[in-house]
């Protein structure tokens, strides 16, 4: 193969390390904030459960 190819094979393999490491990292955004909501959500419906039983 030529030179130019195998230049382009490893700029192919860079992007797609270099997109897989956006994709984790959006990832990882979602979930955080997928936590924040539920404990959130937990805790209002934690504190109204409480304030009902007193």
């Amino acid at each position: 193969m030529t030179d130019t190819g195998e230049a382009n094979k490893e700029r192919n393999r860079e992007i797609a390390r270099n997109e897989e490491a956006k994709q984790v990292t959006g990832s990882v955004r979602v979930s955080s904030w997928a936590v924040a909501v539920v404990v959130i959500v937990g805790g209002i419906l934690f504190t109204l459960g409480w304030l009902a039983l007193r």
